[in-house]
């Protein structure tokens, strides 16, 4: 490592609480679908931020979006009427068959505003006490503790107990143990469609549709968690549109604002009328500057058509990888994914290979320490997703 390395490490030492694990990496800028470290290497970004940068780094009309704006007016509070909100719920709006949406400041708000209205829903509009939420098996939807308590995972929680009631489990895929967990107590079904920090597994067609059919029969809400997968990057706008799926309410973040900090909620009419004005609230949500770069964000998805590019960008990869997998035999355990949400099973610990791509100017994510999971700008080109795959197949043969 370098001096110029080494001194951010040191200065994070002293200056940061150690919640982190680090990559080997300081990075100092971005463009494109490409990341330059402290000391001038460049790197092909195949995280995104963790599928944030959907339009890829210091995208020139966001920024030029992001200058106006700010010359305009920054954040006033949702105590006052702003046009920029409206205009972005109406672009974000007339991607789904939502009516309304609620602004905050990240995926696990977009998801607590999820479980807050389902219960408010069923308590104030459907007259019934029913407060408890039903999530997978390998979900992910959040840090705070009531999105702690909806993931359910002991790894995450430890040291935060007691988390908050009225949260249930069930085994992803397994229809029957979710009709036996449904009871009179039972408000919501809260379901991502690809899930995402659980390695990049899709779930099946039949099964979510069966998961919403059981919500209509049972009379509850059926929430999709789109944090992750929505904005284009499965291959629709957003992931459930794979499935034919009609969910109440989805919540959404990460790549909404292409890096700034922005969540929302989009729900039914019917849906939302769990809320009402002052039920549920946010200082920072939906600010005049970050409303007008998602806006700007989401225009530009839908006029350069990238849920259409992420489609056959993901497949010509898939379909690489597999073949990949086909030439390379112990190697490769899955390939997994939809649209430019890619998972890739190892056979053994990863770690090794993924420290290696990194070297060799690639960076990807490492899910539970065997899968490489890709999440590139829905902008990057097929050169560079060849490029790393070339590259997988040096390093798997030892090249």
């Amino acid at each position: 490592m370098s001096e110029a390395f080494d001194a951010i490490v040191a200065q994070e030492e002293n200056l940061l609480c150690r919640s982190y694990s680090r990559y080997p990496l300081a990075i100092a800028r971005g463009k494109g679908s490409r990341l330059w470290d402290v000391d001038g290497k460049e790197y092909v970004d195949l995280l995104a931020g963790i599928a944030v940068i959907g339009l890829g780094h210091c995208h020139d009309e966001v920024c030029q979006t992001l200058a106006a704006q700010s010359h305009k007016l920054w954040h006033v509070s949702n105590l006052f009427y702003q046009q920029e909100q409206l205009d972005l719920a109406k672009v974000l709006l007339s991607t789904t068959h939502h009516e309304k949406a609620f602004f905050c400041n990240s995926g696990a708000e977009a998801n607590e505003a999820c479980i807050k209205l389902a219960r408010r829903y069923m308590r104030t509009v459907k007259q019934r006490d029913a407060y408890e939420i039903i999530t997978l098996g390998n979900c992910f939807h959040g840090r705070t503790l009531g999105t702690l308590a909806a993931t359910g995972r002991d790894s995450l929680s430890n040291g935060f107990t007691p988390l908050p009631d009225g949260f249930a489990q069930v085994p992803a895929g397994d229809l029957d143990a979710l009709r036996a967990a449904i009871s009179p107590k039972t408000a919501a079904v809260l379901v991502e469609c690809v899930q995402g920090e659980g390695g990049v597994l899709p779930l099946p067609a039949a099964y979510l549709q069966g998961v919403e059919a059981l919500c209509r029969e049972k009379d509850i809400l059926f929430l999709c968690d789109e944090v992750q997968a929505g904005m284009g990057r499965t291959g629709k706008f957003w992931a459930f549109q794979n499935y034919g799926l009609t969910p109440d309410a989805i919540s959404v973040a990460k790549s909404l604002a292409n890096g700034l900090p922005m969540g929302a909620m989009l729900a039914t009419s019917e849906a939302a009328r769990g809320f009402v004005a002052g039920s549920h609230a946010t200082t920072f949500g939906g600010s005049a500057l970050v409303s007008a770069v998602a806006c700007k964000t989401v225009e530009i998805i839908l006029r350069d058509h990238l849920p259409e590019r992420a489609a056959a960008l993901g497949a010509h990869v898939l379909e690489a990888a597999t073949a990949l997998q086909q030439r390379l035999p112990g190697k490769i355990r899955e390939v997994r994914g939809l649209g430019l949400m890619i998972g890739i099973e190892l056979m053994e610990d990863g770690t090794r290979v993924w420290k290696e791509l990194i070297q060799r100017g690639f960076i990807c994510n490492l899910s539970h320490g065997v899968t490489l999971r890709l999440l590139p700008p829905l902008t990057i080109a097929q050169e560079d997703l060849d490029a790393f795959l070339q590259t997988l197949e040096d390093i798997l043969q030892g090249r």
